[in-house]
């Protein structure tokens, strides 16, 4: 029921992942009225595979988490999380507030041993393929040792998408041992004597874009600047070059040429393709999708869900916590 839409938007990618997983099964929470209504002019869409699940509350995108819960038992992030905890889902996906789902999550699932708080992982576009970024906003402030669980969670999620020893780096003013905050110092100390644990130093910003690592640690305020200022220079890009081939005559016709390979870089960096950041380190998978994110863009994070399920990514992050944490 949450995101900037509303559950429009939410119905609809719903239903384009059913038609195109057929093994997917799907559980609607809110209002059973109006997510009817929205379904009743899809008569080709498998009942059989999609279930609406009843819940009469629901937290509006600025409401205060400790208000959504203590005071919305029957929201419908809350429901939803709690079919996950009971094992009637595998996997919880919402564009709702982030606050109130990141609390509503540690206390219904509660976080993997050893781990204090769950972080949010997203995928950042690089020159040689992707990045891992965490946290991106569930955590402001950190200390060394959060940021170091950060980095093992981070592994982990890049190991499960077959990178191999996943290149560990923590985000930096700079590059050199006497550079950077307190807490980034003491987390590089930290990280240096991790067994297990391929950690190559600090990267600064335009190293993330170029690749040079495969994770990238910060605390939650740098990582939710860094991710939403990325999305937002990838679109000002586009932009500008679609305003430079309209021009005049000449550049309108180098940049129909150029056209396909426009349309390419746009989907290969297009925000709505990689949406879907993963609350790593709770007892269960959940995925937390843009509250903007359009059709498309909820399709992604949906999609992000399948694939930490058939990965089975909370029980080989306890795994390998138990190596490196415990």
């Amino acid at each position: 029921m949450g995101g900037d839409f509303g559950p429009r938007s939410i119905v609809q990618a719903s239903l384009a992942c059913l038609s195109a997983t057929p093994s997917l099964h799907l559980t609607l929470v809110g209002q059973p009225s109006l997510l009817e209504d929205l379904l009743s002019g899809h008569s080709a869409v498998d009942r059989s595979r999609l279930t609406i699940t009843p819940a009469s509350q629901v937290i509006t995108m600025d409401e205060k988490p400790s208000q959504a819960l203590r005071g919305k038992p029957d929201s419908s992030m809350r429901v939803a999380l709690e079919l996950l905890r009971e094992g009637k889902v595998q996997a919880c996906v919402s564009a709702g507030n982030t606050g109130a789902l990141m609390a509503l999550s540690r206390y219904v699932l509660k976080t993997l041993p050893g781990i204090d708080r769950p972080a949010m992982v997203a995928a950042i576009p690089t020159q040689r393929g992707y990045c891992q970024l965490l946290d991106l906003g569930a955590n402001v402030d950190c200390s060394a040792e959060h940021l170091f669980q950060f980095a093992v969670m981070g592994s982990v999620a890049a190991e499960t998408l077959g990178v191999v020893r996943p290149r560990v780096a923590l985000l930096n003013i700079g590059t050199e041992d006497i550079k950077g905050n307190q807490q980034v110092k003491l987390a590089a100390t930290l990280l240096q004597s991790a067994r297990g644990l391929n950690y190559i130093g600090f990267v600064e910003g335009d190293g993330l874009y170029r690749g040079e690592a495969d994770v990238v640690v910060c605390d939650g305020f740098v990582g939710n600047i860094l991710l939403k200022s990325s999305e937002g220079l990838a679109t000002m890009i586009a932009t500008r070059i679609e305003a430079l081939f309209k021009q005049n005559a000449l550049s309108r016709m180098v940049g129909a040429l150029a056209l396909p390979l426009m349309r390419r870089l746009q989907a290969d960096l297009a925000p709505a393709r990689h949406n879907g950041a993963s609350f790593l380190g709770l007892q269960g998978i959940v995925v937390k999708s843009h509250g903007s994110a359009g059709v498309e863009g909820f399709q992604s994070a949906i999609q992000r869900a399948l694939i930490e399920i058939q990965e089975n990514l909370p029980e080989r992050l306890h795994g390998r916590l138990e190596d490196l944490l415990l």
